[in-house]
């Protein structure tokens, strides 16, 4: 490296350490209570895995360079933040069009803090290769079907996740609950869009420019096949029901699996814990859901115990608006941690600082606890995660690019 280029990144290392490193971006009085309520607990990251067809249609995400890089993306994420980099894993990382997966943010934070981890197979065609519970849901398809999941299967999975968010909640300080679906921004809009929110354009993605129209082409093929909208009109479609739906019909309609299992955790958690949404888009949606779930069923919940955690990437992405976003669904306060890595030794991390990737299995959630839990701040952080990098380089085949 030039002496020119170590310069530059000294520099960009004290300024980046001289930022908080979580930002409340809306509802602050409420968000700032809720970060100095969780200081110094100990948080335990639940991850749900999920499946939507609609991760395979072409272009929709960059989770994954080709459709079939996609379908196992969750078993890949899965086995590496249980198991850390491997020789052979069953599922290597997917490729990327550009950039590492954020897998390697949330799996340095579950290893250097000893954080406990559990895995949730909300609905996967694939039993993932290391321990998940299985909550015998099932693959939802393409969300443009009008038709995405059995309204049966979406009801087991609602009293799946309010069960397992109580025992979860009972036994610690807060609740990470991330996620791992492949085009799951584009089943968000659906979900939004169908419980009424003029969600179009405010939605992010993993590409570094949100591909908008691809989502909204989907999602209003969806409604319109649904069934559930049929004479009036509804808001933001040609024609839709005499009623509104409920809540779970919509999911059973344009949702996924995760959605609905991350809303009854959240409901049962809310009541004995702190609980912290991890991700943008997808957890702004699941909120939503979890609110107009809990009133249509009558169910117990402490609204001011759950915040929605991300990365800044997904809040300052200008492609998107997120916070826009936040204060349409409205009274919970978005956090994003301010994680840079513009001093990263790597260059698939160096390009989140352009706008790809962001976010995903709970990354920006388990950085905002790292820090409120052991107080790890940038330098930490981005040491942390370069070395889990250096690390899969070093026995992983394909491996990442070496440091430049």
């Amino acid at each position: 490296m030039s002496r020119e280029l170590e310069v530059g990144r000294r520099e960009a290392e004290r300024l980046v350490g001289q930022l908080p490193l979580n930002r409340v971006y809306n509802q602050v009085e409420q968000g700032t209570q809720w970060l100095q309520r969780r200081r110094g607990q100990r948080p335990h990251f639940a991850c749900i895995l999920g499946f939507t067809e609609t991760g395979l249609v072409p272009g929709i995400s960059a989770a994954g360079a080709t459709p079939i890089d996609r379908q196992y993306t969750a078993l890949a994420d899965a086995e590496f933040l249980h198991n850390g980099p491997q020789a052979s894993p069953t599922y290597p990382l997917p490729p990327l069009d550009v950039g590492a997966s954020p897998v390697f943010i949330a799996r340095a934070i579950v290893a250097g803090q000893q954080m406990p981890l559990s895995l949730f197979n909300a609905g996967l065609p694939i039993l993932p290769t290391v321990p998940a519970i299985n909550l015998r849901g099932t693959p939802a398809r393409c969300l443009s079907s009008g038709h995405a999941m059995t309204l049966a299967t979406v009801e087991h999975l609602l009293q799946q996740g309010l069960r397992w968010g109580e025992m979860l909640g009972a036994t610690t300080d807060f609740l990470i609950l991330g996620e791992c679906v492949v085009g799951g921004t584009t089943t968000a809009l659906g979900v939004l869009t169908g419980l009424g929110f003029a969600a179009t354009g405010k939605v992010n993605s993993s590409h570094a420019a949100c591909n908008h129209r691809q989502k909204w082409a989907l999602v209003e093929k969806g409604l319109q096949r649904s069934g559930v909208w049929k004479a009036r009109s509804h808001p933001f479609l040609p024609s839709a029901s005499l009623s509104q739906p409920s809540p779970l019909e919509i999911v059973a309609a344009v949702g996924d699996p995760m959605q609905i299992v991350v809303a009854g955790m959240a409901i049962a958690a809310s009541r004995s814990c702190g609980v912290l949404l991890a991700g943008g888009t997808q957890m702004l949606a699941v909120y939503a859901l979890l609110r107009a779930i809990a009133q249509a069923h009558n169910l117990i919940w402490q609204p001011e115990q759950i915040a929605v955690g991300t990365t800044r990437w997904v809040a300052d992405d200008a492609t998107g608006d997120t916070v826009g976003l936040a204060n349409l669904v409205g009274d919970v306060p978005l956090i994003a941690t301010q994680l840079n890595f513009a001093t990263s030794r790597y260059q698939q991390l160096r390009a989140y600082e352009q706008g790809f990737v962001k976010e995903g299995v709970g990354a920006g959630g388990c950085a905002i606890a790292a820090h409120l839990y052991q107080n790890w701040g940038q330098a930490q952080l981005v040491a942390a995660i370069d070395t889990l990098v250096e690390r899969h380089q070093q026995i992983s085949q394909p491996s990442p690019q070496r440091p430049n």
